[in-house]
């Protein structure tokens, strides 16, 4: 079995913790097929919005790893969430199933309270993020609240600064929310020690992702539950 994984920017904490999730759910036998293009979230936050250039970017991407053989394709980035949002009905007619890392996260996030924090370090994740709790809201008929927490700065700081800039963000909004999501994948390392810090659920997408994979597999057929 082949999997695709598509990044638009990276760190090597984010190609561990997803690698590492895919071997442990779907085991070690897996191949992985990875492709990065860091000028599609250059682009994005240049812009301050997905514009087409960068879309067809990814889309290419996407269409390459099917190309490629992948069975299965995991969008890393959340940025361009909608970008995979948009070629579902392709993905389908082709299938190989184009699944979202943050979606489930945000749609648990919705299940496990109404005050819900959203961090992330770039306002072109934030918003997208913030726009898929208030749908996965709407389509279990529930009420919410969002409390935007933008991390200045810290996007590109090295692991033991961006804790720091993470922990005194989410000092600000822990208070007043029941979850907290961290909204881009590279922010998984900092979930439990939040959590610890200020005894609140916070959820990172990895692992969430990787299950909506395994799902993906399971509906198309290619692997038992």
């Amino acid at each position: 079995m082949k999997i695709g994984v598509v990044y638009t920017s990276t760190t090597p904490e984010l190609i561990e913790d997803v690698n590492r999730e895919i071997k442990s759910v779907l085991g070690d036998d897996i191949e992985i097929y990875t492709q990065e293009d860091g000028s599609i979230l250059a682009d994005v936050r240049q812009a301050g919005f997905v514009t087409t250039a960068p879309a067809a970017r990814l889309i290419k991407m996407f269409m390459n790893a099917a190309e490629q053989g992948c069975d299965a394709v995991l969008n890393v980035c959340s940025s361009v969430g909608e970008v995979a949002d948009s070629v579902q009905i392709t993905a389908k007619y082709l299938g190989v199933p184009i699944v979202r890392i943050d979606e489930d996260m945000c749609l648990d996030a919705v299940k496990k309270g109404k005050r819900i924090g959203v961090m992330a370090t770039l306002k072109t994740t934030l918003d997208p993020t913030c726009n898929t709790v208030r749908r996965m809201a709407r389509e279990c008929g529930k009420e919410v609240s969002i409390t935007e927490c933008l991390v200045d700065n810290a996007f590109g700081l090295d692991k033991e600064q961006f804790r720091k800039r993470m922990s005194a963000s989410a000092a600000t909004i822990a208070g007043d929310v029941d979850v907290i999501v961290l909204a881009q994948g590279s922010m998984a390392y900092c979930e439990k020690f939040l959590a610890d810090k200020f005894g609140v659920t916070v959820l990172s997408s990895p692992a969430y992702g990787v299950r909506a994979l395994k799902n993906a597999l399971i509906r198309k057929g290619v692997i038992n539950e």
